[in-house]
């Protein structure tokens, strides 16, 4: 057949793979030198825009969310719709990645005075990615943070946010007209966070 160009993505990782090599020789003394493989100029890479909420979309939502809480379909479901809507602000008030907050337990958050006006926020250990860093939030985490607290009643130990109610978010932004962006682009739980940063 038709030979394949090799992606972009494919070419990368094959150019870091032969530099590990080259250094090792180095290291070793079996090369003077290392090559330069780089690119003679930087070619600009995937542009690509993360779905987000508009603050009016995102006023939309949690709203939505609310008054799902306040009144769910069935009377069984109202924990999870406590649940997804405290989430909702939790994560555009804090800003972090979904499986930041799937790992947070109790111990790793504590409400804090902040700023010239002592305004109350979270504290926050965040395991992800990048090792363990600490997140400021926004004051709007603090009454979602509070009323999880005050719901569940959880031990140090326990994790702040379960199971992730996918199913139930995505009911909310189809009911809504929310599920695409202008762009055609999915909204998912990470563009909670993607909210959080083009508010800022």
């Amino acid at each position: 057949g038709k030979p394949k160009r090799p992606s972009r993505s494919t070419i990368h990782s094959e150019i870091i793979t032969l530099r590990h090599v080259l250094k090792t020789a180095q290291r070793h003394g079996w090369l003077s030198y290392l090559p330069d493989i780089s690119a003679p100029y930087k070619t600009s890479g995937k542009i690509a825009h993360r779905a987000w909420f508009s603050p009016e979309e995102y006023k939309q939502l949690y709203k939505a969310t609310g008054e799902r809480a306040k009144h769910p379909k069935k009377e069984r479901w109202r924990s999870a719709c406590e649940d997804l809507h405290d989430y909702v602000l939790f994560m555009v008030n804090s800003g972090l990645r979904p499986d930041e907050a799937k790992r947070i337990e109790l111990r790793d958050v504590e409400i804090v005075a902040d700023g010239p006006k002592d305004e109350k926020i979270l504290h926050i250990q965040v395991r992800g990615k990048r090792g363990v860093g600490y997140c400021k939030s926004m004051p709007g985490a603090v009454r979602p943070y509070e009323r999880l607290l005050k719901r569940n009643t959880p031990k140090p130990t326990d994790r702040l946010f379960g199971k992730t109610q996918r199913d139930l978010f995505n009911d909310i932004l189809d009911e809504l007209g929310l599920k695409f962006d202008r762009d055609g682009q999915r909204r998912t739980a990470y563009s909670l966070r993607h909210t959080y940063i083009s508010m800022r």
